[in-house]
């Protein structure tokens, strides 16, 4: 076993204003076209202006200029984007809209849904029934019938591993798959992410199954302003319950196995180095879908989300590297280029910013604390994921260091176009 990774830390600038200098309004979207993803090499003509006009128009959209660097070539994804975490401004797009099939990048939706239902202690004993429906071809973490396993196990299974398994077992617990899309949908909703339609919690291929760039980055953002969602996306390996057995002497032992992220930029590959600064966030993979991932990474203060979809050349760890030239372009450009468009935030945020005060005991993501721990209002730090992981010190690239909270008057917290990230933690190389 490898030595333990070691991190250290970076604040974030939290920037405030006044919240009544800010008057979030939020955007009116297009009539949604129907949830289906385009059989064509072709983008919609017409598709979502959520976030800005331009984001709804075909093609790619920067603003250069003088300073400002020249995308990089060779991209050949169908959509992307690259999106200020914090501000969010959209720095460039390319077809932000566009409803396409999202592979495994639809569990971060399933994640940002769900985390807050069921405290990470929480113990449950695997019944057939709650692996009924997993995909033919799926990725799994290993689940066994009759074996128990806590939240925390199952969540690191869905993040590391993408494992559908875990993904039915928790929607099991959760009122069964159809209930879990209904409440994913309805989140999305909240969040604005009209491009996304769920029909499995997974993002196991299914017809009418679609999301876009722009949604996957919208949900990307929601989930990192929760703590576990943080821990669990940046772990880069953990120790996994095994099955239990039978040992020489006829007792019952139950051992564990190592698992890893599939996430290239966190994980390193032959081809694909560890990026610097790099966060999390969700890959993805399917026979419809193609290659599709949303990674979070940190330079200097600046936290940038990259979301990329279904690259048309053929190459090994293609989703990755394509990611990896927009993180370098959006590091150098950022402060230099003029944004193309925005990140929404969600309904409940947009209309609360209306009135004259936000109701105590919410931040600025809508968390009222909970199961899943998140929606801290102290900035106390948390424990290390690699710990709670079980993973002997090697689990995580990304401890979190707990929320920063910005307060207003009377505890209330300052809800504007800023979404401020936690402090985070980033192994450095």
């Amino acid at each position: 076993m490898s030595a333990p990774q070691k991190t250290t830390g970076r604040s974030l600038l939290v920037v405030s204003a006044v919240l009544s200098s800010l008057a979030l309004s939020a955007p009116v979207a297009q009539a949604a076209p129907s949830p289906s993803p385009s059989a064509s090499a072709t983008p919609p003509a017409n598709m979502s202006t959520v976030g800005g006009e331009r984001l709804g128009q075909p093609g790619t959209q920067v603003e250069l200029a003088p300073g400002v660097p020249v995308l990089p070539k060779g991209l050949s994804a169908r959509s992307w984007i690259v999106a200020d975490a914090e501000s969010g401004e959209v720095l460039a797009a390319h077809n932000a809209h566009w409803r396409l099939a999202p592979a495994s990048t639809l569990k971060m939706l399933f994640a940002d849904t769900l985390l807050p239902q069921f405290p990470s202690a929480t113990e449950h004993k695997v019944v057939p029934s709650d692996l009924a429906g997993v995909g033919s071809g799926s990725s799994l973490v290993g689940i066994k019938e009759n074996e128990t396993y806590t939240v925390h196990d199952l969540w690191l299974g869905v993040f590391l591993r993408s494992g559908n398994d875990a993904v039915h077992v928790l929607s099991a617990m959760n009122g069964g798959v159809k209930n879990t899309v209904k409440e994913m949908n309805a989140h999305a909703e909240e969040l604005q992410a009209l491009d996304t339609h769920a029909v499995s919690p997974d993002g196991y291929d299914a017809p009418n199954q679609v999301s876009s760039a722009y949604d996957l980055t919208l949900i990307a953002r929601s989930g990192l302003q929760k703590k576990d969602f943080r821990e669990y996306c940046s772990t880069v390996t953990a120790k996994f319950p095994g099955e239990t057995k039978k040992n020489k002497k006829g007792k019952k032992v139950r051992g564990t196995f190592e698992i890893q992220n599939t996430n290239r930029l966190l994980s390193g590959d032959t081809d694909v180095p560890v990026y610097q600064g790099i966060a999390g966030v969700k890959n993805g993979n399917t026979t419809n879908a193609g290659a599709t991932f949303t990674g979070v990474a940190e330079r200097d203060g600046r936290v940038l989300l990259v979301t990329v979809m279904k690259p048309e050349k053929e190459e090994h760890n293609r989703v990755y590297k394509e990611t990896a030239k927009l993180f370098d372009w959006g590091f150098k450009a950022a402060g230099k280029v003029q944004p193309v468009g925005e990140l929404v935030p969600p309904r409940s945020a947009a209309q609360a910013s209306s009135q004259p005060s936000a109701q105590p005991g919410a931040n600025a993501s809508g968390e009222a604390g909970g199961g899943s721990g998140a929606g801290e209002a102290s900035a106390q730090p948390a424990v290390g994921a690699a710990a709670k992981a079980g993973s002997s010190g090697i689990g995580t690239a990304l401890a979190i260091t707990g929320a920063l909270l910005v307060l207003l008057a009377g505890g209330a917290f300052l809800i504007n176009r800023r979404w401020p990230l936690p402090d985070l933690v980033r192994r450095r190389r």
